[in-house]
């Protein structure tokens, strides 16, 4: 009698998994490089930044280095697994244990069984099984065949004879004869399925850790270990131990002692090796891990394996009550088993599929964490790119604001305190003029020729030396003026120079194609520093008689019966002197008043050319940043979604299996809801059915999947548990993505169908607030408020659910979504904001109110989706009936409000609702009885409601 569970018959169908598996996994990374190049490729992010991690990256570079390129290390890890396939490892303690394994997976006698068990010493060489039409053998040596070397070379055979197994060691035989593999080609499913088998050399110098290091190269080992001693040997011990090192999990089977089967029988009549033929030890027990060994021989294998660090003495914890994390980096956590009754040698299975299991789940779980990786930088460039189309034309108002009111405060300045300057520049003058003019007596003329008793000859060399003292003092008198003047308008800079540069400076930074100082900077300068570039000259600053008084004395001196002048320092001070003497307080005051006047207006007009030319390139650069945040939302981020939702489904399935849909709980306009009770370690679940049309659907449901899914873990929000995809479903031409989530008892609308109490209602009116709370703050909105997406739990508690129409606000494309019913004014115009959630608040609050859910008699009249999105943009609300309590009535009339910068905000909700709640639980039972009667007027009768 067989086993009811046959190895030979499953092993085959968990490697066909595992190809099935690894091709859609194939099929995944080349659409996944394929949609990165078009990314790479037709991008168009020239320019634009984005701030992630607080760092400015261009958005190009961005999406090159953090999700649209798959790195040589990632594609090579994913490779390396899907591009492989299994094969199993068989060593053992003696040739007999080994062959017993072989001849169970095969399920007949590939080796012999009487002929091993003689002899301890006999030295086998390494087996090769592959998959042919017929049955052959060939001893191979790397890339040699020896084709003469074999007993039964050419002949029919069914159990491999004895001497092609045995080596005996020969002087006169090559070392390439000894270390030959011997290759088997049979027809078998397990080998047929890509699967290969290899069985490790008895009794030779081999390495087992060595030989495992090569065969994983080329595919994914599962080893196999089959004991028959009591306890292991030195040399099995060295064995495991180096095996140990590689991280190797291993499945030990101790295989029973030879029976009394039919040993003297033709080798080709012999039949395949199974419990019915061979007496299990009365030692054997059961699986260890779960079963505590109770014989010497037995514990004492045990207690070997346990040292070496395969096997935990500890029980292994049931696991099944949990939920299962997965995180790619790490895998599955797989563990050693140790089979002790040979009659479990079926478990082989369940070890090949977790081993199998853990390989595939890594891939997808990678394959998911780039995507996911690439569909967050998608929303972190589209927040980025939708603040700087918000905030980039209010800096730009900001900086001409400021700048016209700099100027027209330093044009004050100029017209306003003329004679504050005059008084200011004569105080400076009287208190520099001893320092003046020391300065001048101890000054060195430049390119002027005396002769040794300082006298000069000409009056050219005159003129210039006078000209030289007048712009030393000048000079001075420049600076110090100057400092005076920046004095009073210190004030202004504080106020206007700190911000305004910043903001110019973010602006032109943002624009900046090339490393040029940036004009309108500069011309902010210019206006800034006008005070400092005030010129005094002699003509300006001294009267007219005087400058041409002398005028005269100049010429006179320089007559030629006049006699030479000494250039000395008696006359430096008197030059000086007279010169201090000769400035005029008045005009000069004038004159710098006219000059700052003057460059004011320049570096004024200068500022607003430039801030022209910015808004007219910022403009340009805006209408780009719009297509690139259109093509983020439309084409790039669906399309990654998709795969994510792809690459997700793969390794929850892997992990977890397929769901086991019970009976129908709910139906909606885009999927069937069925009950699950477990999956994954959660219970009890609900299964959302989902059948996308087309591959807008699909790239939809992708996006509101990804979306709900991180989406943190919030009482007030039903949560996700996993996706699987069903591509057999409408015989493959129509996959169905089956979403689990947590099952709820009934929604909101079924609720207050049957009468759920007037506190009951208003508990999950605020327990919806909480949840729309939440998700605002996560920078999502939910724009589908309704009863029927309000879940309640066994306590009467609400939950949100259905993210279907849920998004980050920067992802949102102003598209028209909704219940009819409790869609907000704007919604029609496309441009709206998390608001619209309040106001559908609003409408859901007024059946919470009511107790009934009849439409409201406004929209009973409407007999089409238009006609009543006329209504609503004219200001058309529900009624108020008379069981509304006022406080009630006028939150929900503000809620709805049409004007969305009116409707409070949720966090002023909130504790409104909760006072409301507090006043009725404290009321007398007759109010509640009179809300109830008047929750049921004017009609008994049960309408159905109608949402458009």
């Amino acid at each position: 009698t067989r086993k009811p569970k046959m190895m030979s018959s499953n092993l085959p169908f968990e490697v066909k998994n595992f190809c099935n598996y690894t091709r859609r996994l194939r099929q995944i990374l080349r659409e996944t490089k394929r949609s990165f190049e078009d990314i790479n490729c037709h991008g168009n992010f020239e320019g634009e930044t984005v701030s992630y991690n607080s760092i400015d990256t261009p958005i190009s570079s961005l999406l090159q280095v953090l999700s649209a390129d798959l790195s040589y290390e990632e594609e090579e890890q994913i490779v390396s697994i899907i591009d492989k396939k299994p094969s199993f490892l068989i060593f053992g303690q003696s040739c007999y244990a080994k062959a017993v394994i072989v001849n169970e997976i095969f399920n007949q006698t590939i080796f012999p069984i009487s002929d091993t068990v003689n002899n301890l010493e006999t030295k086998w060489r390494k087996v090769q099984f592959k998959y042919g039409d017929k049955a052959t053998k060939s001893l191979v040596a790397g890339s040699y065949v020896f084709v003469d070397n074999l007993a039964s070379f050419n002949k029919p055979w069914r159990t491999i004879p004895t001497e092609d197994l045995i080596v005996i060691e020969d002087s006169q035989q090559d070392s390439a004869t000894l270390s030959a593999t011997l290759e088997v080609q049979i027809c078998h499913p397990l080998l047929k399925e890509g699967a290969t088998v290899y069985m490790g050399p008895t009794n030779m110098s081999d390495n087992l850790a060595d030989l495992c290091a090569k065969i994983r190269d080329d595919s994914i080992p599962i080893i196999i270990y089959a004991l028959d001693q009591e306890q292991l040997s030195p040399q099995d011990l060295e064995d495991l131990s180096d095996l140990k090192e590689e991280d190797a999990v291993v499945f030990f089977i101790k295989v029973p002692p030879p029976g009394n089967h039919d040993t003297t029988q033709n080798c080709d009549s012999q039949t395949a090796l199974t419990t019915s033929d061979i007496q299990p030890s009365t030692s054997q027990t059961g699986l260890y891990g779960n079963e505590s060994p109770n014989s010497f021989s037995t514990l004492n294998l045990f207690q070997q394996l346990c040292d070496l660090g395969y096997i935990s003495m500890l029980p292994k914890e049931e696991e099944k009550r949990r939920p299962i994390s997965y995180d790619y980096r790490t895998g599955l956590k797989l563990d050693s088993e140790l089979v002790e009754k040979f009659e479990s040698c079926h478990l082989l299975v369940d070890f090949t599929r977790q081993c199998l299991k853990s390989n595939l789940a890594q891939v997808a779980a990678r394959l998911n964490y780039i995507h996911e990786r690439c569909l967050k930088m998608f929303i972190y460039t589209a927040f980025d790119m939708a603040r700087d189309m918000l905030i980039t034309p209010q800096r730009l108002k900001f900086a001409r604001d400021k700048e016209s009111e700099l100027y027209q405060s330093l044009m004050d300045i100029a017209l306003k305190k003329q004679d504050e300057m005059k008084t200011l520049i004569a105080d400076t003058i009287t208190a520099m003029k001893e320092t003046l003019i020391e300065k001048a007596c101890l000054y060195d003329f430049i390119g002027v020729k005396m002769t040794e008793s300082c006298e000069v000859k000409t009056s050219r060399d005159l003129k210039i030396c006078t000209g030289q003292i007048q712009e030393l003092i000048l000079n001075s008198l420049n600076c110090a003026i100057a400092a005076k003047l920046v004095e009073s308008i210190d004030i202004l800079r504080d106020s206007y120079t700190g911000t305004l540069t910043r903001c110019l400076e973010s602006l032109e930074r943002d624009n900046s194609e090339n490393s040029e100082p940036s004009a309108t900077t500069e011309a902010l300068k210019q206006i800034l520093n006008t005070a400092y570039q005030v010129e005094i000259t002699f003509r300006t600053s001294s009267s007219v008689v005087r400058v041409l008084l002398e005028k005269m004395k100049q010429i006179i001196k320089t007559m030629p019966w006049k006699t030479t002048t000494r250039i000395d320092t008696h006359w430096k001070q008197k030059v000086a002197d007279d010169m201090l003497n000769s400035l005029s307080s008045a005009r000069l005051a004038k004159s710098i008043c006219s000059q700052i006047k003057e460059r004011l207006k320049n570096s004024h007009d200068a500022f607003s050319s430039s801030l022209k030319q910015l808004e007219a390139k910022h403009s340009g650069r805006l209408e780009k940043t719009e297509e690139s945040r259109l093509k983020v939302r439309k084409v790039h981020a669906p399309k990654v979604a998709r795969l994510a939702l792809e690459s997700t489904s793969l390794r929850d399935i892997i992990l977890y299996g397929m769901p086991d849909m019970g009976r129908e709980v709910g139906r909606g306009q885009y999927g069937v809801v069925y009950s699950c009770e477990r999956w994954a370690g959660y219970s009890p679940c609900a299964v959302k059915s989902v059948v996308p049309p087309d591959d807008k659907h699909w790239n939809d449901l992708a996006l509101e999947f990804y979306y709900t899914k991180h989406v943190p873990d919030h009482e007030r929000i039903v949560a996700l548990k996993g996706s699987v995809i069903d591509y057999s479903y409408g015989g493959g031409t129509s996959p169905a993505v089956l979403l689990i989530m947590e099952r709820m008892q009934r929604d909101l609308y079924g609720a207050i169908k049957t009468g759920l109490d007037w506190c009951g209602r208003l508990q999950v009116a605020i327990d919806v607030i909480e949840g729309m709370r939440f998700l605002h703050s996560q920078g999502l909105v939910h724009r589908d408020i309704k009863l029927k997406n309000v879940l309640l739990d066994r306590r009467n508690r609400g939950k949100l659910t259905d993210l279907g129409f849920c998004k980050p606000e920067a992802m949102m494309s102003g598209s028209i979504v909704g219940t009819p019913i409790h869609m907000a004014p704007e919604l029609f115009s496309g441009k709206y904001d998390n608001s619209v959630d309040v106001y559908a608040f609003g409408i859901l609050f007024w059946y919470v109110c009511a107790g009934h859910c009849r439409l409201p008699y406004a929209f009973e009249q409407c007999t089409s989706k238009d006609q009543l999105w006329t209504h609503v943009k004219k200001g058309v609300r529900p009624e108020r009936l008379p069981q509304f309590d006022e406080e009630c009535w006028e939150l929900m009339n503000s809620c709805w409000a049409g004007d969305a910068g009116k409707r409070p905000l949720l966090g002023n909700v909130q504790p409104q609702l909760y006072t409301i709640l507090e006043r009725y639980r404290g009321a007398p039972p007759s109010q509640f009885e009179k809300i109830r009667n008047k929750s049921r007027s004017p009609s008994k009768q049960r309408l159905k409601p109608t949402e458009f």
